[in-house]
């Protein structure tokens, strides 16, 4: 057994039993290719090497064997590798993904030209139907080239392939990160049981101002918020993610925006409607400041013994959201510290029927690790759903169980 195997699935089974050819191009992102082919193992897919001549300038056939478990194809002989693997006949690739491209394949790739063993295993998947997901690399002058962009737009519009668009710094249409490109193979190769709906998440903490140098906040930290919106995105979704300013790390393919105050992220949400329209579901996941302090102008004086603050309450941004988008589905999340199980239950469930909610997260504050949650999905026919584990299982969890009670109407 090779060793590949032995990582196989460790990361998920979002693509078990998916043939995938990683289709290598000259770019030097190509050293950034064992690495993703590994992720995409680890996801539980069975990948399988193509190189041009010029990607084993800057990393050998033998390390993408390695990396992948399987040979790989650097010519194409007699064995027709290229209809063995992308033609049509039962057992071909599931999805062709070209990482690192470059704008000469990409031009290739549009016009049909086949003169490497990438661009004909591309002309191939793309005359059989095969999907394609191209990840461009090189220079931005490369990249803002009319004719390649062109190349691009035609691409997408005619032969209908995917791309992952580049990170734009140093001067470089840099490769994507290896993440983001996993989690597209993924939006790809799934069932796509969001697409076309938009999913809201609001993730991280308010900060409310004491004065011009401090505020006041809370633990949030925004990570569940981060894998809701990573879930949906694999799922189809457009995301949408609103964020406390302390939150960091979200990846770059979710599109988000920065609150501060309760304040802020009100304002946020009244415009939604306008600048992105109204959410198919929305997640409630931030941390949201029951009251604010008086703002003092200036720094308050830090000698006193004590100190007196005048606190206000907030507006709340969830019932305001009802009121906004009554058809959407709404998901809440309620954190207490209680030690009585069904008191928690208890204080979700009223909860629900204030705001209108068709769903709450329930947790005890004691239940909470940086990387693990114990929660409670509880109904408006009071039914309670358990799950445990990692944050980004437990936010696959809630949203399929959502997906599923949306999917039979509204709850409440």
């Amino acid at each position: 057994m090779h060793p590949a195997e032995d990582i196989r699935g460790t990361r998920g089974s979002s693509l078990e039993g998916k043939k995938i050819v990683l289709a290598i191009t000259g770019s030097i992102a190509a050293v950034e290719c064992v690495k993703l082919a590994r992720e995409l193992i680890r996801q539980g897919a069975d990948v399988f090497g193509v190189m041009t001549e010029k990607a084993q300038e800057i990393v050998g056939a033998y390390s993408i064997e390695f990396a992948t478990g399987n040979p790989v194809v650097t010519d194409i002989t007699g064995k027709v590798e290229h209809v063995e693997m992308c033609g049509d006949l039962s057992g071909h690739a599931d999805l062709v993904l070209v990482a690192p491209a470059t704008a000469n394949t990409i031009g290739k790739m549009v016009h049909g030209i086949d003169d490497t063993p990438v661009t004909t295993f591309l002309t191939t998947a793309v005359g059989t139907g095969i999907p394609v997901l191209v990840v461009p690399a090189m220079h931005k002058t490369m990249y803002d080239h009319p004719v390649v962009r062109n190349n691009i737009e035609k691409a997408k519009r005619e032969l209908g392939v995917r791309f992952v668009a580049p990170i734009l710094e140093e001067r470089k249409a840099k490769m994507a990160g290896v993440e983001e490109i996993v989690e597209n193979v993924i939006r790809v190769l799934g069932k796509g049981e969001l697409t076309g709906k938009k999913v809201l998440i609001i993730t991280g903490a308010t900060r409310e101002p004491l004065d011009d140098m401090r505020f006041l906040s809370n633990r949030a930290t925004g990570r569940t918020g981060i894998e809701l919106g990573r879930a949906a995105y694999r799922m189809g979704a457009d995301v949408l993610i609103l964020s406390g300013s302390n939150v960091c790390g979200i990846p770059d393919h979710l599109p988000f925006r920065t609150f501060s105050s309760t304040d802020d992220l009100l304002s946020m949400v009244e415009g939604l409607g306008r600048d992105w329209g109204g959410p198919d579901m929305a997640f409630f996941s931030a941390g949201i400041s029951d009251y604010s302090p008086e703002v003092s102008t200036g720094k308050l004086p830090s000698g006193q013994e004590r100190m007196t603050i005048s606190m206000s309450r907030t507006p709340k941004v969830i019932e305001r959201f009802r009121s906004l988008f009554p058809d959407s589905f709404l998901v809440g999340f309620k954190a207490e510290s209680v030690s009585d199980e069904n008191e928690l239950i208890k204080r979700a469930y009223e909860r629900m029927g204030e705001v209108g909610m068709d769903l709450v997260v329930a947790n005890d504050l004691s239940d909470v690790s940086e990387d693990k949650n114990t929660i409670m999905l509880i109904t408006p026919q009071k039914e309670v759903f358990r799950a445990e584990g990692k944050k980004e299982h437990i936010a696959q969890f809630i949203i399929e169980r959502s997906l599923s009670l949306s999917g039979n109407g509204k709850q409440r």
